[in-house]
């Protein structure tokens, strides 16, 4: 599979090459560079300990990424777009890791090229109108595709093999929709396959995974005719949601999310309301229940530089059955208000979530920014699996500074994590973990 990756990435650049000198089409070259680094420690015996990439007790991960997009006008409003990835460690693991960040066939060990590259854009879309259709291997933005969007956290953003139509004829309001083959994880960019829906599902006596075999069709609704209202709301059909059958299980969701802003409103007031749910599916002989979700949040900015927001997220689950969690399905993380650096797992079923955030803009110093998230689990809460099936409430702080200088964007974060309960991980307890995160990245 790696192999014809490869072959695909070399013939895009061939094909592009060709046009650009048979029919004289301009090629628009863009791309990133970038350094990835994390490393974490613990409060267990022989814990992970920060900056170590020992075997035994090391807890760092790194790569080395570079992208290059090729983007051209076909003329008669085709255009074509194409995304070459090399993913790799550049040695880092010489003295700095013992493991990678993003990986898929990429590992500390693997030098071979189909491992390090891969085509992870290639695309058609022709303008009729205001329509737009783009058909191909592409990003699908979170506004618009809440349950399968590419993830920005990690070195670069997983994509998915889609066809995508926009349409903006009615005043107001964009209307989406949107075919899903497949695509790669955010985790795993260099690996095809399912979109691989609800991952660590919950289930009676421990965890499974509920993917996602078929494709997926979504229709999405975005509107603004309310003064200072945006609306956004999402289906999805789901084919081939199984477990341990790959009978044809069919599962929907639905997602809607409101947002209200405006300058009228006194110190920069903002409201954000989100409900949606995942249901149907089916796990051997165990009936999966329908999840269902619901969130707040209100922001504040007093002045130009200071920025606060207060969030509320509930989650429920069953005790009694198999739960979809709520999940993006080309991803790890939630479309939830209270999503943090690293809390997806307890905030994604049967947990209750509060979260404050502030941002401080220093300027041209970069920007500073202060959340702490504390949750309640339930009984179905995945966290819980990992500390023996009791209940685990979960905290989180993350400390991030973000600046730009010299063209290249800096990012450096503190996560401090905490448990109700001993989580127990390889036969090694413990309920405190501290992370550090930094990366670097040029665009060019």
């Amino acid at each position: 599979m790696k192999k014809t990756l490869v072959s695909l990435a070399a013939a895009s650049l061939i094909v592009t090459s060709a046009m650009a000198a048979d029919k004289g089409i301009d090629i628009v070259t863009t791309g990133q560079a970038v350094v990835y680094y994390e490393t974490g420690s613990d409060n267990g015996t022989d814990g992970k300990k920060l900056f170590d990439s020992s075997t035994d007790n090391g807890a760092s991960t790194g790569n080395v990424g570079v992208q290059l997009n090729l983007d051209a006008d076909l003329k008669n409003n085709f255009t074509f777009g194409s995304q070459l990835t090399y993913l790799g460690t550049m040695g880092l693991e010489k003295n700095l890791v013992n493991g990678v960040k993003q990986g898929g066939g990429v590992t500390t060990s693997s030098n071979d090229a189909q491992n390090q590259i891969a085509l992870t854009k290639i695309f058609v879309a022709k303008k009729l109108g205001k329509t737009t259709a783009k058909i191909g291997r592409q990003e699908l933005p979170k506004s618009l595709s809440p349950f399968a969007f590419s993830e920005g956290w990690n070195v670069f953003k997983n994509t998915f093999d889609a066809i995508l139509v926009v349409n903006s004829d009615i005043p107001d309001t964009t209307l989406v929709g949107a075919y899903v083959a497949g695509g790669n994880r955010s985790t795993d960019i260099n690996t095809l396959g399912n979109i691989n829906a609800n991952a660590n599902t919950g289930t009676v006596g421990g965890n499974t995974t509920l993917a996602v075999q078929g494709t997926a069709y979504m229709v999405t609704v975005a509107n603004k005719s309310i003064p200072m209202t945006a609306i956004t709301l999402s289906y999805y059909n789901l084919a081939k949601v199984a477990a341990l059958d790959l009978g044809n299980n069919g599962a929907t969701a639905l997602w809607a999310d409101v947002k209200v802003a405006g300058k009228d409103l006194p110190l920069g007031l903002k409201f954000g309301l989100q409900a949606g749910q995942i249901s149907g599916g089916k796990l051997s002989s165990v009936d999966v229940a329908t999840t269902s979700a619901m969130g707040i949040k209100v922001g504040l900015k007093p002045m130009d530089s200071l920025s606060f927001c207060l969030a509320y997220t509930s989650v429920d689950g069953d005790d009694n059955k198999a739960n979809h969690v709520l999940k993006n399905t080309g991803g790890i993380k939630t479309p939830l208000y209270t999503q943090m650096v690293y809390n997806q797992d307890a905030i994604a079923l049967d947990a209750n979530t509060f979260m404050v955030k502030g941002v401080y803009n220093t300027g041209d110093y970069g920007k500073i920014i202060a959340q702490y998230a504390a949750t309640s689990a339930g009984k179905s809460n995945l966290m819980n699996n990992t500390a023996g099936n009791k209940e685990t409430d979960y905290g989180e702080f993350d400390l991030i500074y973000k600046v730009k200088a010299g063209g290249i964007q800096y990012f450096a974060a503190w996560v401090n994590r905490a448990w109700s309960e001993k989580a127990t991980v390889a036969k090694r307890e413990y309920d405190s973990q501290n992370k550090i995160r930094v990366w670097a990245r040029y665009n060019f």
